[in-house]
């Protein structure tokens, strides 16, 4: 089934290429900004992201500034955190650009980036930032989704995920310590639900899966009908025609941002900057809920059908996350009988 990842951001790409992205006006960076950029005529990006979007961004980037060229380093966050610290004390930084996905471990390291705002700065919440010089380039909300050729009377809410008549059609569920998005669905579960929520559904006996990309396998091939999914993967593998279906739940949102700043440094800090003006701009934003990620901004777009204004966001807070992340995943291990 890995054929349908693999081809996800490219069929994304075609399926919203909607003609209200194409309206999004163009980001025309400075002229001065731009020609030292070309100067510079690279970019290392190092990235926790799906690859294959990268390398849509990267190719749309080319597009529209020919001659500065995007070198893609990807790999989870904690390889990258610890290849960025080992740089940093060989005093060597190869990466412009950095973009992880642990707000946490980012608040940590920010000695090791540039101050750094975009043009658009006020049209980011103060909660999807880190601090005064990362910003959220990328994001994934939580979806509820079902395989339809297996489920006809879906669920229709978070609480719905813990009655038994949706147990029996086979929940799937990510391990709590699989990443930080896993751990913001799950606090948010908590704290909008009770501590109960994770117990009642823990009783249903859902598969617990190592990350996503395993789970949406067993989705497809039937092994599970129904789990909390991220949009990178749900929007663009219904958009190619993977048997599923996918809604944002009524109580909110809970949404996940990556950090993204300029590497303090880095060789490149005019094209690294153009990257990220142009990245957090109306235009790089339409581009990024292309495939599938999900916009931070003020008035973002929107995947199609979906409408900014009925859906209920929702955000953790870091600070709170650095107090509670090491019980709060120690509880929900227990509840549901996981052991790493």
């Amino acid at each position: 089934m890995l054929h349908w990842r693999r081809l996800g951001a490219a069929v994304a790409a075609l399926s919203f290429a909607s003609a209200a992205y194409g309206a999004e006006p163009n980001f025309v960076p400075p002229p001065d900004l731009l020609a030292a950029a070309k100067k510079e005529g690279k970019i290392v990006l190092y990235t926790a992201n799906f690859l294959d979007t990268e390398q849509a961004v990267s190719k749309r980037f080319g597009e529209r500034f020919p001659g500065i060229q995007i070198e893609i380093v990807r790999a989870p966050t904690g390889q990258l955190i610890t290849r960025i610290k080992t740089e940093a004390a060989a005093n060597r930084i190869i990466a412009d650009v950095i973009d992880i996905s642990d707000r946490v471990q980012a608040r940590g390291m920010l000695d090791l980036f540039a101050p750094y705002a975009p043009p658009n700065a006020a049209d980011y919440p103060e909660i999807a930032r880190t601090a005064d010089r990362l910003w959220p380039r990328s994001g994934n909300a939580w979806t509820i989704t079902y395989n339809s050729a297996l489920v006809t009377d879906p669920p229709k809410s978070w609480a719905d995920l813990v009655k038994p008549e949706f147990g029996k059609m086979r929940l799937g569920q990510t391990v709590i310590a699989s990443g930080g998005a896993p751990f913001n669905r799950a606090m948010f579960e908590r704290k909008m639900f009770g501590e109960d929520y994770w117990t009642k559904q823990a009783a249903l006996k859902p598969a617990l899966f190592p990350s996503q990309a395993p789970m949406v396998d067993a989705m497809i091939r039937g092994e599970i009908a129904i789990a909390p999914l991220v949009t990178n993967l749900a929007i663009p593998l219904a958009a190619q025609g993977a048997p599923l279906k996918w809604f944002f739940a009524p109580e909110g949102v809970p949404v996940t941002v990556f950090s993204a700043g300029i590497a303090k440094g880095g060789s490149h800090p005019n094209a690294a900057k153009l990257f990220l003006d142009w990245a957090l701009s109306l235009e790089g934003q339409a581009l990024m809920v292309e495939l599938g990620s999900f916009s931070a901004m003020a008035q973002a777009p929107m995947p199609p059908g979906v409408d900014i204004k009925a859906i209920k966001t929702w955000y953790s807070d870091d600070a709170e996350v650095e107090k509670i992340f090491k019980s709060w995943t120690e509880d929900w291990n227990k509840a549901y009988g996981y052991r790493q």
